[in-house]
């Protein structure tokens, strides 16, 4: 075992491939591949068996392939074929010159279902679909032979082939393995192999109009690419014996080995394709990239970075069986990352103005204002400071309670990288009585720092030049769900029942430092005081920005932990 093999993080998955190298199986090689079915978009279950299979081939000086499972053209589209290899180079990993298709091999996939009619070990069926389901029996009843399963080989081989050649309407007939009807594992009742279905394929167009079954073109691509360790998730764990079947029946020279891992739960979250696409298509949210999605494209725009996700991965580890990771975990790591890449700025989301007016009008100071507290190298800049500034409205009350220490009436307090404060007067609208603006003096002996005389104030608040802000739209959001575990069905209500319809909050008329105006898409900011920013990649433009918020600064997580 060499020095790889040796570092290379423990979990079961991997002690299973150090016995494998031990005892000299596959020649010593490793090779996964991340196989998804082009029928949506990633989402960061799909992240962590990303991370698993191509971080498995990077630990042992393997390989891993990026494979499309592309056998169901009614559901598949070029669309989701680039989205998903858009995600999978985001996350930091590379296939080379190892992308596949499934329907790469569907010759080569016929040719293997030939071989099994001539085996004895496939046939025909020409049963309808309800039938198919009412032969299988139950989970206490052994299932019925088909009418049909002892059909001669000669006979077998010509529907097959008339199958193939389009003679037959769709739902006509199918081909089944011929294994064992009174099986306790339902996948082993002779499940069926080919089916026809005239559809437009998005790879093969209309070459095609029968198509291989997953489960059966999956362990013969597996075997294709010489893949020495199939690794899948616990919902596979009963189509084991079928994988393995398929390739002994057939005797093919490569014989992967299928290993189960629990699949990603994460709180607050669906992660099943069919609901996420309900709610692209019942308009909860708006698409497959809207920053509440958990999809890795929803997740970018939102502002998640990929070291964060990774690290995430890393830490939840792989285990064998199902639980629900909180997704405080996924804020954490996330908040670890940007901490220390993030540069930090001020904006105000809910301004309102303060006139200070003991400042020189038309005077204006540039102050100096670190970027990166946890990153020297990220240098400092300069903010403009004026006699009109925009605080926080909640950052202000008139008639605070005991333990409020931020500005009120006659209360002086810091402003960041500025003056001391003190309000003095307060500014209504007549009509309303809304407060509209805030009039104050500065103390001009403690620009920077403390105030000469030692006296000493209990908060420090961020503010932004009124003269000099720039205008941006901010969204703020919070879960799409209002449960922990809305997946799980309850009372007969859907899991949509539970959607949270106050998950995301608009802000127009926000004012951020100048210095973002030239802020691009993608581009992430700590707003002091107030979470990470992240700016929109689809609706931003210079001169009208849009900010997403990526997470807040407080961190749930540890709090958890303390906890238990």
């Amino acid at each position: 075992m060499n020095e790889q093999e040796l570092s290379a993080p423990s979990d079961f998955i991997r002690n299973i491939i150090n016995q494998d190298l031990g005892e000299n199986k596959n020649n010593k090689k490793v090779a996964t591949r991340f196989p998804p079915e082009p029928n949506g978009y990633l989402h960061i279950g799909h992240a962590k068996s990303i991370c698993l299979n191509f971080g498995i081939a990077r630990d042992y000086g393997g390989t891993c392939n990026l494979r499309f499972d592309d056998t169901n053209p009614v559901r598949e589209e070029t669309e989701y074929v680039e989205s998903i290899k858009e995600d999978v180079r985001w996350l930091g990993f590379d296939w080379k010159d190892r992308l596949y298709f499934t329907s790469d091999y569907f010759e080569r996939l016929f040719q293997y279902a030939e071989q099994l009619i001539l085996k004895g070990k496939a046939y025909v069926c020409s049963l309808t679909a309800e039938e198919i389901r009412d032969y299988r029996g139950t989970l206490t009843e052994p299932g019925r032979k088909s009418p049909y399963r002892n059909r001669s080989v000669a006979e077998n081989l010509d529907l097959f082939r008339r199958m193939r050649a389009g003679e037959f309407e769709d739902g006509a007939h199918v081909l089944r393995a011929k294994i064992d009807m009174a099986s306790s594992n339902f996948n082993l009742r002779d499940p069926t192999l080919y089916r026809i279905r005239r559809a437009h394929h998005h790879r093969t167009g209309d070459a095609w109009c029968i198509y291989p079954m997953y489960d059966y073109a999956h362990c013969l691509s597996d075997s294709i690419e010489g893949i020495t360790h199939s690794i899948c998730t616990l919902e596979f764990e009963n189509n084991r014996p079928l994988y393995d079947w398929i390739l002994d029946a057939l005797e093919t020279p490569c014989h992967p080995r299928q290993i189960e891992f629990a699949r990603l739960n994460l709180t607050y979250t669906v992660l099943s394709k069919r609901k996420l696409m309900t709610l692209v298509t019942d308009k909860f949210v708006d698409g497959w990239d809207d920053p509440r999605m958990p999809t890795l494209s929803g997740l970018r725009r939102r502002g998640v970075t990929a070291a964060a996700i990774r690290n995430f991965c890393e830490k939840i580890g792989v285990a064998k069986r199902d639980s629900v990771v909180d997704i405080a975990l996924l804020d954490y790591c996330l908040r670890e990352d940007l901490n220390r890449t993030a540069p930090r700025v001020m904006g105000v989301l809910r301004p309102v103005k303060v006139v200070i007016t003991n400042y020189p009008e038309g005077r204006v100071e540039e102050l100096d204002a670190v970027n990166n507290p946890e990153n020297p190298e990220a240098g400092s800049r300069k903010i403009p400071f004026s006699r009109e500034i925009f605080i926080e409205s909640e950052d202000f009350m008139e008639d605070p309670p005991r333990k409020f220490f931020r500005l009120s009436p006659g209360r002086e307090v810091r402003l960041r990288y500025a003056y001391f404060l003190k309000c003095t007067e307060v500014v209504k609208d007549e009509k309303s009585g809304d407060i509209i603006e805030l009039r104050c003096v500065y103390d001009p002996e403690t620009r920077g720092g403390d105030a000469p005389d030692g006296r000493k104030v209990k908060a420090t608040l961020h503010w932004v030049s009124a003269s000099h802000a720039v205008s941006a739209t901010v969204r703020l959001y919070s879960h799409l769900f209002t449960e922990e575990n809305p997946g799980a069905a309850k009372d007969g209500k859907a899991f949509t029942d539970s959607i949270n319809h106050g998950s995301m909050e608009v802000l127009t008329g926000c004012r951020l430092e100048p210095g973002l105006a030239g802020a691009v898409p993608g581009n992430i900011f700590q707003f002091e005081r107030l979470g990470y920013f992240c700016v929109d990649s689809k609706e931003s433009a210079p001169g009208a920005l849009v900010f997403n918020r990526t997470v807040t600064l407080r961190d749930e997580w540890s709090r958890i932990q303390k906890k238990s």
